[in-house]
Parts: structure tokens; sequence; C-alpha cells
């Protein structure tokens, strides 16, 4: 394994309605993922985030497990309904309590809280109200951002206002396969726009309240085209510009690209001054790449997804290519230049049906080829000058995984649901002796 800069930052993530459970106790209101999963029909497996990995109760015991790997920060994001119950007034102090003894115990260890605000937890009453299809819900996300400050200010390492706002409008608003469930198409082009506009907004409030810095978590997808065709080069081009433009031009100040579903008229005079304030880190989700062809005609989208051949896959069926995060990498230096921000991978990780042998040993080897490929790949890219300072393994502990329920195990760390026994795996053993070396 290369080198790496003194000070690069080596951690974990997790999300918070996909471990802490919990969540009917000390006020937190109901989220849009509390009423989808318990919805007949939604999830694969019939489960709900009701327990997860209760990490709510037993959220010491996985901090002394962030301590044995050895990393030097842990990404986890805040539940908006156990601060906000409704998703407006006053902060729910018991709420807030829990971040407090999770930041502290953290701290404590010597792990840098790198606290992300939103991660598709929306309180349901503000969905019951439009969700991030109304703009006012923007201006709700910054008091939420503000309240979350005053409290943790002081002590968070790096904040991230949302995470993958791309995937959140595509499944959640456009074809409805997560919360909310809404399936509108290009339509859902103001989930876009307004969570955009509440980024900007939360950064504002966060700059009043530390001098921590400050970030966005973005999903990235190297368009690989399928077809030599002038029309699958248009296809591509679009999806390009849907996936891996729409979220990151306007934020890094160029306007927003000529994008499918794009429509100016939810965008308001002033707006894009507010989506480009500045930020400190680009946070990048990379998973795999996506082949695209031109559509069958009469299709209502303008590119139709096709597999790409040659590649190992996961339990997902996503193809295994670390060399599209070097190319992502690249991409985005060359695309952006000195406006891109220092960068850090904020998940890469993978999902294998890993289960304990005889010996209640998890061994998963393809996790640890997984890594060992992506980490590699990420070095490459260093050298070629992409500004790079982190990289997150998604994810600590196996959770539960929105749509798919219990049945994908991205984790360095084996939970059996039932009786919540943690047990780490060999990939938790390879990514400690990297972070050590």
């Amino acid at each position: 394994m290369p080198d790496f800069p003194a000070g690069f930052r080596w951690g974990v993530s997790t999300s918070a309605y996909q471990i802490e459970g919990a969540t009917t106790v000390d006020g937190r209101g109901p989220s849009i993922w509390d009423t989808f999963a318990h919805e007949a029909g939604r999830i694969v497996d019939g489960s709900t985030g009701d327990q997860a990995c209760d990490h709510y109760h037993r959220h010491a015991e996985d901090t002394a497990l962030l301590a044995g790997l050895g990393v030097s920060a842990y990404r986890f994001s805040i539940a908006w309904p156990r601060v906000q119950p409704t998703g407006t007034g006053p902060a729910n102090t018991a709420g807030l309590d829990f971040y407090d003894r999770l930041v502290d115990g953290l701290l404590a260890a010597g792990i840098d809280p790198v606290a992300t605000l939103f991660h598709w937890d929306l309180p349901q009453p503000l969905e019951d109200a439009g969700g991030w299809l109304h703009r006012d819900t923007a201006a709700r996300f910054a008091e939420y951002a503000d309240l979350t400050a005053t409290r943790l200010g002081d002590r968070v390492k790096l904040w991230i206002t949302l995470n993958e706002p791309f995937i959140h409008m595509t499944l959640g608003y456009g074809i409805g396969t997560h919360a909310p469930g809404r399936a509108l198409l290009f339509d859902a082009f103001p989930a876009a726009h307004h969570q955009l506009l509440g980024h900007g907004l939360a950064v504002a409030a966060l700059r009043a309240r530390t001098a921590s810095p400050v970030a966005i978590a973005n999903n990235y997808s190297p368009v690989r085209q399928v077809g030599d065709t002038d029309a699958d080069r248009a296809a591509a081009q679009a999806y390009d510009a849907l996936h891996n433009r729409l979220f990151t031009d306007p934020l890094l100040g160029r306007g927003y690209p000529d994008a499918p579903g794009l429509d100016p008229a939810v965008i308001r005079d002033g707006d894009l001054d507010v989506l480009a304030a500045p930020i400190d880190v680009l946070g990048v989700n990379y998973y795999n790449p996506t082949g695209v062809r031109a559509p069958e005609e009469g299709s209502p989208l303008p590119f139709e997804m096709v597999p790409l051949d040659g590649y190992p896959r996961t339990a997902f069926d996503w193809p295994v290519a670390p060399d599209g995060l070097r190319e992502l990498l690249r991409q985005l230096h060359h695309r952006y230049g000195d406006a891109l921000p220092p960068v850090q991978v904020t998940e890469s990780g993978c999902a294998y049906d890993d289960a304990p042998d005889a010996q209640g040993r998890v061994d998963d080897p393809e996790r640890i080829a997984y890594l060992d490929g992506h980490v590699r790949a990420m070095r490459e890219a260093m050298a070629e000058g992409v500004p790079v300072t982190g990289y997150f393994v998604w994810s600590l502990l196996d959770n539960w995984e929105w749509a798919e329920g219990f049945t994908k195990r991205f984790g360095l760390v084996h939970v059996d649901y039932p009786t919540q026994r943690r047990t780490p795996k060999s990939s938790y053993a390879w990514f400690r002796d990297l972070v050590r070396r």
C-alpha cells in the first residue's frame, strides 16, 4: 500500500435511521422513513428501522469499536426529528442530549466527530406540508442547522449539510423506491433546488455558530457510454449532467447545467448566490460507474441505464470498479479546477452476504479486495494532483439498508440483529492495520 500524507483523515460512516433505532424514545418525532417503512410492500423483507442496530442505547460499545479501528474520524448523521420532532419550533433537549453524549465519547476516544445534518430522515410533518418540493423546507432546514450547531458547534470537527441530494431526489421524489415514495420523474426538480437552497442557508447558519469547516456529500457515478452513436453520446451527456453536475455546478458558482427536468421557474432571484456559499470540503460518495445508452423510442427518459460487463459484482449487483473512483476524482479536478475545494471520500464500500462461520468468525475477503482497490485508486488520483484529504468506509456496522431492509450488509462489523451482537469482520482488522500503517 502506498504512503499517505500526514494528517490524512481515515474514518467510517453511518446514518441515523439506519443504526439508531429508538424511534419513539425521548421525544423523537416520526420521519418520512418511519412512515414509508411501515407501509406494506415498501421494504424487501418487511422490516423497519424501529430498532435497527440499537445504536441509541449502544453508542458507547460502538465508540469502542471505532477506537479499536484507530480511525481519526467518525461520520454520523443527526436525526432531524430527534432534534425537532415536527421540523419546526424549539429544540428537543433530550434528543440533543444523545448527540452530546456521542460527541463527548468520540472526543474522549481521540476521534473527530463529523456530523451530517440530513441523511434523508425528514420530519414527517414537513413532508405533509410538501417536503423538499416546498420552498419553506429550505428555511426550516436552516433553523434546524442553527439549533444543532448552537449545541454541538464547539465540538463537531466537520459539518456536512446534506447527504446525496441526487439520490434523495431521484429515489424519493423521482421514482418512489425510497421515502417519501413519490414518483414524479423530472417533475421532482424542485426537490433538487430546495435541497441545495437549504444547504446554502444552512452554511450561513453554521458559519454564524461554529468555526469548524462545512461540507456537502454528493453521490457521483462516472458515466460509461454503451454504444457509439450520436444518440448514445447525447444520452451519456444527459445522464452525466443530471447525476454528476446538477448538484455540483451551482455549488461551485457555475449555475445549473443543461440537465433533464431543469425548471427555471423554481429558481428565484438571488438563489444561485445562496447555493454557491463557499464550502471548505466537498464530500464524494462513490460506489460504482453507470452504463448509459440511448433509450428506446417512446421512453420518458433521455437515457437508458444498462449493466456494465466485465466486472465482479457486489450483493447489490453493482460492478466493482476501483478505476471509477480514480476517474471520478480526476474528472472533478479537471472540470472545476481551482474552484474545487479539498475532497474527502465520505462513503466507499460494498455489500456482501457475510455470515459467521462455525467458530463465530466473519471472513469477508471480497470486501478487503474492494477497499484495497479503491484506496489504491484514490492514492493514484492524489498523485496526479487531486486534493483528497480523507477516506471514510461505508460502513462501521451492518445496518438497516433502506428499501432493502436487513438483506444487505455493508459493515466492517457484523451485527446479529435479533441479539445485537457485534462481531468485527476480517475487513475490520484489515482497515485497522491500514490506518496504523
